[in-house]
């Protein structure tokens, strides 16, 4: 039998069984509808927002949600709805890339720890409990701080802290199937060490990582927020979801909607990103029917 045929019969019928237990899954589906909105509407806001994020208006400063300005204004007259959709732009950016830096750089070493057992994986093992120890959101607020407050260095901050996880994720997963047959058979005809971590291992550890990934841009976008509500992350007058929250908080009494809106977009953003990640688990899980 062909390897096309092998294809046709194998892994097709997976993938359709993959995606038949994903849209079964309500929350799953719902979480990846909120996921697409918010994409599209990052996406499409260069065109469909009603004004431009930072034009200011002074004779309407920190005006209430109207049918001119739906979700109402800020402190320099400048229409909320279009900075949140401009925002959503900064904050799915982040997420998106800090996650693939992340990946970038733990997969290979997590496949080294795994692969080469003895002094390397104990020097990587050791060194990712190191940093594992340290709380996440204070790791991604130190690498930001040494490395200047902007966007692109918020996402390697963010991305930096994050490789810690891909790294365990990644060694546990090739420890759990470095004496599999198929392994056996590689090492048996002589197959490089390389090429079976390439060929053989990662396509077979991908399905969990890649549900980590998912839900890990849940967490890179709260820590973008974070960043920027620090200072660390997008720079004003450019919106961002934290640098508006944190402007908010002076006007909390005069004008409460300046937070709501950015607030709501971070919440229903990630809840959509986990809902999402759970869905594709339990999708890509065998044991689940």
């Amino acid at each position: 039998m062909s390897v096309a045929a092998l294809e046709t019969e194998v892994i097709a019928p997976a993938r359709s069984r993959v995606l038949t237990k994903f849209l079964r899954n309500r929350s799953a589906v719902i979480g990846a509808v909120m996921v697409g909105i918010f994409v599209a509407l990052a996406v499409l806001a260069p065109l469909i927002s009603p004004y431009d994020p930072n034009q200011t208006n002074f004779a309407a400063l920190r005006k209430p949600p109207s049918m001119a300005h739906w979700l109402g204004t800020d402190e320099l007259g400048r229409d909320i709805l279009s900075r949140v959709m401009h925002g959503g732009i900064a904050s799915l950016y982040a997420g998106v890339l800090s996650v693939a830096i992340a990946l970038l750089i733990g997969l290979p070493i997590g496949l080294a720890a795994g692969w080469y057992t003895g002094a390397v994986d104990a020097i990587i093992s050791r060194a990712t409990d190191a940093l594992l120890a340290v709380p996440f959101l204070i790791l991604a607020i130190a690498f930001a701080a040494a490395l200047g407050p902007s966007l692109t260095n918020a996402m390697i901050a963010i991305g930096l802290s994050q490789v810690p996880i891909f790294v365990r994720i990644t060694r546990g997963q090739v420890l759990a199937i470095r004496n599999e047959d198929f392994i056996e058979g590689a090492r048996a005809v002589g197959v490089a060490d390389f090429m079976i971590l390439l060929r053989h291992v990662t396509p077979n550890i991908m399905p969990p990582l890649l549900v980590q990934a998912t839900l890990t841009v849940a967490v890179a976008i709260i820590a973008e927020a974070s960043l920027s509500f620090l200072g660390l992350g997008q720079q004003p007058p450019a919106p961002s979801w934290g640098s508006m929250l944190n402007t908010a908080k002076n006007f909390l009494e005069q004008a409460p909607w300046m937070s709501f809106s950015p607030g709501a977009a971070i919440f229903f953003v990630v809840l959509g990103f986990n809902l999402f990640g759970d869905g594709l688990r339990d999708a890509l899980d065998p044991r689940e029917t």
